[in-house]
């Protein structure tokens, strides 16, 4: 086993996730959702505590495992999460009754993300996860950079694509598209992008002042 994946592994084992989160990430395999990874799911979570987030989008449910790892470290926020999904709505619904998440920390969007971002309050948000529509990636993270505030971060989990992304071969749609975000937001002034390996993949844009 080549070391880098040694480590890999070793980061996944080592994560100790929730009951609560364990039986939500169960419910989202068998409704197919495929949810974050718990080494993405615990590093959300820090990210979220470091931010004392207060206000959190995200875009696309995992059946409600990614949004209780991003509550998980904000105790305090409110979660808007969009899915075009009803069925994955419902499950994360299911599982936030049972980690006892009150339901006023919750709203829950059932449509098309490109239809319900526009209408959302921009500068308004501290964390947005964008974990849907691959193809659409870039698109959701120009809404998401819109909707947080000054300081604010925008989480990207799977940009690593399965290894696809440091093929320069495989030019897919999915793949281009993040390999496109990637690069794009790396030399961007406006953003601070650093690009976690653990898991499935995990980048992490946090925006900066105009007068920085």
């Amino acid at each position: 086993m080549a070391e880098s994946d040694a480590i890999r592994r070793y980061a996944a084992e080592i994560t100790v996730e929730p009951e609560s989160i364990e039986r939500a990430r169960a419910r989202a395999v068998e409704l197919g959702a495929d949810p974050i990874s718990a080494a993405v799911g615990a590093q959300i979570a820090v990210v979220t505590a470091a931010t004392a987030a207060l206000n959190i989008v995200e875009i696309g449910t995992g059946a409600g495992v990614s949004g209780l790892w991003l509550l998980r470290g904000s105790p305090r926020a409110t979660l808007t999460t969009i899915d075009i999904e009803p069925e994955h709505l419902a499950a994360a619904r299911t599982a936030f009754a049972e980690a006892k998440v009150p339901p006023a920390r919750a709203r829950f969007i059932t449509g098309r993300a490109a239809d319900v971002l526009p209408r959302m309050n921009e500068a308004s948000y501290d964390i947005v996860l964008v974990d849907a529509d691959a193809e659409e990636v870039i698109e959701y993270v120009e809404h998401g950079l819109r909707l947080v505030r000054a300081g604010g971060t925008v989480l990207v989990p799977r940009v690593l694509a399965g290894g696809a992304v440091a093929d320069p071969v495989r030019r897919d749609p999915v793949t281009s598209a993040y390999r496109s975000l990637i690069q794009e937001t790396q030399s961007s002034p406006a953003v601070l992008g650093a690009l976690s390996i653990v898991g499935e993949g995990l980048l992490q844009l946090t925006t900066v002042a105009a007068d920085r």
